[in-house]
């Protein structure tokens, strides 16, 4: 098996993903589509 490799976002990736989630009501799948995520 071979093992997938983590993803390393940057802090402003970082921070607008929470400001999403936080603030605009967001869920964790839909921040994570919006900003260009495939959230599993």
């Amino acid at each position: 098996m071979s093992r997938t490799k983590r993803r390393r976002h940057s802090e402003e990736f970082k921070r607008e993903a929470v400001r999403l989630v936080t603030e605009q009501g967001y869920s964790l799948a839909e921040a994570a589509t919006i900003r260009g995520e495939v959230h599993r």
